[in-house]
């Protein structure tokens, strides 16, 4: 069995604890790797390192930064079907989608190498004469990166790519359910040339190593994506070292179903948006708010499409829907179905733990699950499950779907089926979202477009995009008095 050491420096190197961990296929219970559990003294390592790389790294011209990550991304194009392979057995989720999480990362690796001749600042004029004035983008400096393990290429490439490009070195924690495939994306970028230094990998517990990276006053920035109430405290944390801190915190995402929608398509739409990658996303299509118009109708289609999923490993060709990625999770999604009824809602389809024995599946799998006469204030409306379950709430009119839509926390994805365009652009107004689709499911983000959500998603930083280089950039006002003489701003008027 293969054993990775962490990455510190530009070498593979064993942790000062000693200690290792096991990674798990969800699918099969086999193990695939044994990883080793980082201390904090292994984090000072690392931040050592990556002190070193920024020396080098800030002062490489941007467009010689950019000329690594194309070369980066040519790698990852040989390798997709190899590296899509090894996350369906790491991660679970079926090959197609992993196949587009590597895209995904390649897409990004890309975009990240083409702004490194796009690193614009502004020009403007000056109140006063005989003066120039600019702005110009400068790197944070260490930045610590910790990510979750529903994409585990794409989330890191979205994270690792701009921050190389602005200039930055980094402190990488994978989640420890995935280190394989964000190891291989270090590997990548290292035979694409990076420098020794310039990124660094820790790998253990979030209590621990996580803790470790965002409270060491030499990081300047945190980007993390994982729950609510980590991204609370990793805030608090980063706002008593007035530290930079970008932050993706899960959704509750609505699809709304007007009764002028074409139901053909909003059924693909449903389906795919609370059943791809087994609900695990943080876009995923949580919550069905359906016009009761349609509401009979809807429901029966979509129950009957649901019966036809099939659940099974996700390197087989004909698996629609892959394992959970842990046990904790799966007893996390069946508690919430209990909980759902509990509240009264009604469990019109699966809510059960599939069964080893009788199903051949020896992991951690869940029926595909459907609740309706779900209450907009039930806990399965408000509280993310993280699960392949969908619950149905019924509205009478627009105004009723946008209020339930708006009903939650969070305000990460939103979706609406409607061949009326007026409320299509009411809805882009009124959903307190930061990504709204249009005849089209909550999943499918393009890189090219900023990525993020307000309220409790994120605090007002957007991944991908052109805001990817601002994530990671300080923005420096420069003014040059060509004069001779002291020139004195708001004083001199004349």
């Amino acid at each position: 069995m293969q054993e990775y050491g962490l990455f510190i420096g530009g070498e593979w190197t064993d942790s000062s604890t000693g200690e290792t961990f096991d990674d798990m296929n969800p699918a099969t219970l086999e193990n695939l790797a044994v990883l080793q559990v980082a201390g904090i003294d292994d984090v000072n390592r690392a931040v050592e390192a990556a002190k070193a790389g920024f020396e080098l790294w800030s002062k490489t011209p941007p467009p010689k930064r950019a000329e690594v990550l194309f070369r980066a991304a040519r790698i990852m194009q040989r390798q997709k079907e190899e590296l899509a392979s090894l996350m369906t057995q790491e991660m679970g989720k079926v090959l197609a989608e992993t196949r587009g999480d590597v895209q995904e990362a390649i897409d990004i690796t890309y975009y990240a190498a083409g702004e490194g001749r796009r690193m614009f600042g502004e020009t403007t004029t000056s109140e006063l004469r005989d003066k120039f004035c600019m702005t110009v983008l400068r790197p944070l400096g260490i930045v610590g990166l910790i990510a979750p393990w529903n994409f585990p290429i794409a989330i890191p490439a979205w994270k690792i790519m701009p921050a190389l490009a602005a200039g930055n070195s980094i402190v990488f924690k994978p989640a420890s359910d995935t280190p394989i495939l964000a190891i291989k994306l270090v590997e990548i970028l290292m035979e694409a040339g990076l420098p020794p230094g310039v990124i660094n990998l820790v790998t253990g517990p979030g209590g621990t190593v996580g803790k470790a990276i965002v409270r060491h006053p030499d990081i300047r920035a945190i980007s993390f994506t994982g729950s609510l109430e980590t991204g609370k405290w990793i805030m608090g944390e980063c706002a008593k070292a007035m530290k930079r801190v970008s932050l993706e915190l899960g959704g509750k995402n609505p699809v709304i179903v007007m009764d002028d929608a074409d139901l053909d398509l909003a059924l693909d739409g449903v389906l795919w948006g609370a059943f791809g990658t087994t609900g695990q996303r943080c876009t995923a299509t949580s919550r069905l708010i359906l016009h009761e118009k349609v509401r009979e109708e809807f429901t029966a289609r979509l129950l009957a499409k649901t019966r036809t999923l099939r659940v099974g490993d996700g390197l087989l060709p004909e698996t629609d829907v892959g394992p959970v990625i842990n046990k904790a999770q799966l007893e996390k999604i069946e508690r919430y179905v209990r909980i759902g009824q509990e509240e009264g809602a009604t469990l019109l389809i699966g809510g059960k733990l599939i069964d080893p024995e009788s199903s051949g599946l020896s992991g951690y799998f869940f029926e595909p699950t459907v609740f309706t006469d779900v209450g907009p204030d039930m806990r399965i409306a408000q509280e993310e499950i993280f699960g392949p379950v969908l619950s149905i709430i019924t509205v009478s009119s627009f105004e009723e779907a946008i209020e339930v839509a708006n009903n939650t926390q969070f305000g990460l994805s939103s979706a609406i089926y409607t061949e009326n365009m007026g409320n299509a652009f009411r809805a882009v107004e009124q959903l307190e979202t930061g990504i709204t689709y249009v005849n089209a499911p909550t999943i499918g983000a393009e890189v090219h477009l900023p990525f993020g959500g307000v309220k409790g998603t994120g605090n007002g930083f957007r991944e991908a995009g052109t805001d990817a280089i601002r994530e990671f950039s300080e923005v420096k006002a420069v003014y040059i008095d060509y004069s001779g003489k002291l020139q004195k701003a708001q004083i001199d008027t004349d």
